[in-house]
């Protein structure tokens, strides 16, 4: 079962990097180049523990569809969702946000198993492993333009 770590160091506070990694507008427009939208369940603002949502993305060339649940959430430090329906056999995706002196370390740990048995374990030494990290990588940097674009004073008045 392939693992992905992916960690990125923001320069942004805790609460607004966890709020952006959970809002679904943000999950779309870090993820534009799929062309993911949320299209059934919760579909816009925060998700919070015992949402489900399902994203449509066209990935690999294909157009498919995912279905996740949240299963956990400890606000504003992580939170995890699981596949309930997709492409894959089965995937945990675990969201952890460390406050440091500058900023905020965002940690994307993402296991996931194929479909397919032996063919899916080929497909992921082949190509699958590579496009996924890519794929939370490009999702991480997006996350961080976005967070550190934003100043404090403006997320917090957005909060009242």
């Amino acid at each position: 079962m392939p693992i992905i770590i992916h960690k990125k160091f923001i320069q942004a506070p805790i609460n607004l990097c966890f709020d952006l990694a959970r809002n679904v507008e943000v999950h779309t427009r870090t993820t534009s180049k799929t062309k993911e939208r949320a299209v059934a369940g919760v579909t816009s603002g925060l998700l919070v523990e015992g949402d489900i949502v399902t994203w449509e993305a066209t990935h690999l060339g294909v157009k498919q569809r995912l279905t996740a649940k949240v299963i956990h959430m400890e606000a504003p430090t992580e939170f995890i969702d699981i596949m309930v329906s997709g492409a894959f056999h089965s995937f945990t995706h675990k969201h952890q946000f460390i406050e440091d002196q500058d900023g905020t370390w965002m940690i994307d740990t993402f296991e996931y198993r194929s479909p397919f048995g032996v063919i899916g374990i080929i497909a992921d030494k082949l190509f699958l492993k590579k496009y996924m990290q890519a794929f939370l990588t490009n999702r991480a940097n997006e996350l961080k333009k976005l967070a550190e674009s934003l100043s404090s004073s403006t997320y917090l008045s957005h909060k009242k």
